[in-house]
């Protein structure tokens, strides 16, 4: 069981037995929403076809962190805090993103803290995600809050978690946290993370890999959806 000081167990990658590995993977499969939302959304840039450049897919890196398709990265995350000790759900988030894991101590009915992802690198996260996090907080009475991305943070966005009970974790703090525990876990995380197709993205809506694309009018590269016009999702590469 974590600590009662749930955020100094994640400040220190606190180690607990793990009862059921990665038990939140079954619910994910059938999990209708996302962080990304549903429905017709904007272009978002994805850095994911490791045509373009070798990734080194035999250890943890940041680099391969960022690679992960949002799918993966979120179901990473989910099991990184399952490693240390918490019950891990993935829910439903509204088009406009929200809440894509909660926390619970186990035994607990009662959410702990609330967890979001943001398997993002375009650009640094900014103080607005912070901002979201902070009202999924309070309209689910939560007192603690985390936020993971595969990339890094503005100092705005740092500045003003540290003013909150808000953890901040980059995709460089990630890999060390898992690094961190112990070499089973840190195994299973790996191998669970790279497992399979982890590069193509998984389309929010229709829950399916996706396909790459090219546009006709511009030449830039993107991944669709395989159910094209039924599904209007895009991905955009990131040049």
């Amino acid at each position: 069981m974590p600590p009662r000081n749930l955020f100094h167990a994640i400040a220190l990658g606190g180690l607990a037995t793990l009862a059921h590995p990665f038990a939140f993977a079954a619910k994910a499969a059938s999990a209708a929403g996302s962080s990304l939302g549903r429905g017709a959304r904007r272009f978002i840039r994805w850095r994911q076809s490791a045509a373009h450049s070798k990734l080194d897919v035999a250890q943890w890196t940041p680099e391969l962190l960022k690679r992960l398709e949002w799918r993966r990265f979120e179901e990473l995350c989910a099991a990184y805090f399952e490693a240390l000790g918490f019950r891990a759900d993935l829910v439903h988030a509204g088009a406009g993103g929200g809440v894509a894991i909660t926390l619970y101590q186990q035994g607990s009915e009662r959410a702990a803290i609330i967890v979001q992802c943001k398997p993002w690198n375009a650009y640094r996260v900014g103080i607005k995600p912070v901002r979201g996090l902070q009202s999924a907080m309070a309209a689910a009475n939560v007192g603690e809050g985390v936020l993971v991305t595969s990339g890094k943070f503005t100092q705005e966005a740092r500045d003003f978690a540290g003013k909150e009970k808000i953890s901040l974790i980059d995709g460089t703090e990630l890999v060390a946290k898992i690094a961190a525990l112990v070499p089973e876990k840190a195994l299973a995380l790996f191998k669970y993370a790279t497992e399979g197709d982890f590069l193509t993205p998984t389309c929010p809506s229709c829950e399916i890999k996706m396909i790459s694309r090219k546009s006709t009018t511009q030449g830039r590269k993107f991944w669709g959806c395989r159910n094209y016009p039924a599904c209007k999702h895009t991905f955009f590469e990131a040049s």
